[in-house]
């Protein structure tokens, strides 16, 4: 008996020992050995835990966890640390749906600056629409405000929503958005406008003792670009009149001005393009131009004494074909150009004529091209061509009509938008029918490029070569090149800077003489609505000669609006 009463005394104080679980409310606990190696330890507290925060009985029943089967099979186990068998809470909840733990879930990330969605406020609310892209399909970094705004909702009728209404035609999305919108004409996308400036020149007809006038200016442009999924039709028509307030100041000695008095210039310049889908890679191509303009100031072809300028138009066209053999592409047309000179008044009342200098030009233009890669496709273009004058000896006794063309290589090309473009080298020659004028030739390089910088600035560079006419004696021609570089940032949408650079050389063959042309302008254009532009600008024109008396320089000054629709 004191043996059986010491047993028991000793195995009630092994039972009443305080330990953390003395104080659980499950009775299992409090008769569980604190050493013993079934008691839980504390990593595996929360996995025997139903869900209402007690201990969970028929976890041993349950089939052992993925967790405890590996760690079990590859014995890495601790001493005395108990196997974990069945799935643990919420176990499969992911990263979306109901999880009973209430865990803090991890929150997508976003680049910076990218348009961050707003959460639902609340069960039943629609999910948010999804991110913006652009034409390109590209994820737009920032949302303008009326993307999100809370608008009212429109009219069935307008939405295009009433059950059997016919599909209403929707615009395409136009990444400017202080672009012209254009009507639906048919299906033809019209596009017009037409801008009035008005301003200060310094010397508008370029003497070389300036004379300056106030003047205004107004420029209608006309777009019509065809919808159709076959065949195409583009018109692009643009003009403009250049009106000054008064006339020039003749000389004082009496002598003429090398410049007329009345120095209002109309300009107009248009194309209709077409083609005509024969099949996928046969098509048939048409052109018809129409250009209207004078000579331009301080050049040697404006006759002395006139009272205004002698107005001049060409009209013609082209027709051809393009056909596409894979990645290899010819195309090839006919052109016909006609030149009609007004005859010139002059300041004592009589009239000359012009006669010799309307011709006809008979030629033909092939190019050749063959797409290397996407972005890269190099070709070569050749043109020949024949001037039918109506006159055949001209005012000066010399026979004027001849017989030319170019040949170049260059490549097209476009890099992810970046930079893309034209850029060609070539050779151009011209002989006349009259021994006396020498062969007009020369270098022929013509470039067009486009670089993005940046999504706020755009560089561009322009760059072309001509063989022109000319009335000196002597003289077979005039080749000029020009060189233009242009710079446009946008300090705002609606606030747009333009920088721009010209140079350029007029060389005359026969005659020795070489023009430089410099120009230097700024335009700041302020964007109020999509219909409504204001512009200014300002430019330097610098003539420089080799001939006495003949350079010149001028400053323009214009203010005025852009209206379009």
């Amino acid at each position: 008996m004191p043996c059986l009463v010491l047993t028991a005394t000793t195995g009630l104080a092994n039972a009443q020992t305080v330990t953390p679980d003395l104080f659980s409310p499950t009775r299992q606990s409090q008769f569980i050995d604190p050493n013993s190696p079934l008691r839980p330890i504390a990593a595996d507290a929360s996995d025997q835990l139903n869900g209402s925060g007690l201990p969970d009985l028929n976890r041993n029943r349950r089939a052992p966890s993925r967790t405890a089967t590996a760690q079990a099979g590859t014995g890495q186990l601790g001493t005395g640390q108990a196997p974990i068998y069945g799935l643990p809470a919420a176990n499969g909840a992911s990263t979306s749906g109901y999880d009973s733990l209430n865990r803090k879930r991890q929150r997508p990330r976003y680049y910076p600056g990218q348009a961050r969605p707003k959460p639902p406020p609340g069960p039943g609310t629609p999910p948010p629409p999804a991110p913006p892209v652009d034409a390109a399909g590209q994820l737009r970094l920032s949302i303008p405000p009326s993307a999100t705004a809370n608008k009212a909702p429109i009219p069935p009728a307008m939405a295009g929503t009433i059950q059997g209404q016919p599909p209403r035609r929707r615009l395409k999305l136009d990444d400017d958005p202080f672009g012209a919108v254009g009507d639906y004409v048919g299906s033809f996308m019209v596009k017009t406008a037409v801008e009035v400036m008005a301003g200060y020149d310094t010397n508008p007809g370029r003497l070389y003792q300036p004379q300056g006038r106030a003047f205004y200016m107004v420029s209608p442009e006309f777009l019509a670009v065809s919808d159709w999924e076959r065949h195409a039709v583009v018109a692009d028509l643009r003009g403009s009149f250049t009106g000054y307030g008064s006339e020039l100041t003749p000389n004082a000695d009496g002598t003429p001005l090398s410049a007329p008095l009345d120095i209002d210039r109309p300009n107009f310049v248009g194309h209709i393009d077409g083609r005509f889908d024969v099949s996928r890679n046969t098509h048939l191509t048409a052109q018809a131009r129409f250009l209207v303009s004078t000579d331009n100031p301080g050049s040697p072809n404006v006759q002395a004494g006139l009272a205004r300028y002698p107005l001049y138009s060409t009209i013609g066209g082209t027709f051809g074909f393009d056909q596409n053999f894979n990645r290899l592409n010819v195309a090839a047309g006919a052109t016909i150009d006609r030149t009609d000179y007004q005859w010139s008044k002059l300041t004592d009342g009589t009239t000359s004529s012009n006669d010799d200098r309307n011709f006809t030009q008979y030629g033909g233009v092939s190019r050749v091209s063959y797409e290397l890669t996407p972005a890269v496709k190099p070709f070569i273009e050749v043109e020949g061509d024949s001037r039918v004058h109506d006159l055949y000896l001209d005012r000066a006794g010399y026979a004027r009509d001849s017989n030319g063309g170019y040949a170049k290589a260059g490549t097209s090309f476009e890099f992810t938008r970046l930079l893309f473009g034209e850029v060609s080298i070539g050779y151009a020659m011209r002989d006349y029918a009259d021994t006396r004028l020498g062969r007009l030739e020369g270098l022929l390089t013509t470039a067009s490029l486009t670089w993005t910088a940046t999504p706020l600035t755009t560089a561009k560079f322009y760059s072309d070569t001509q063989l022109g006419e000319t009335t000196l004696p002597g003289t077979s021609g005039v080749i000029s090149r020009t060189y233009t570089v242009e710079v446009d940032h946008d300090f705002r949408r609606w606030l747009t800077a333009i920088g721009k650079f010209t140079y350029g050389t007029l060389e005359y063959k026969g005659d020795n003489r070489t023009d430089a042309i410099y120009s230097v302008s700024t335009d700041i254009i302020y964007k109020m609505t999509r219909s409504l532009w204001i512009k200014g600008t300002i430019r330097r024109d610098w003539l420089d000669s080799n001939q006495p008396l003949q350079s010149s320089a001028s400053t323009v000054v214009m203010l005025g609006v852009r209206v379009q629709n």
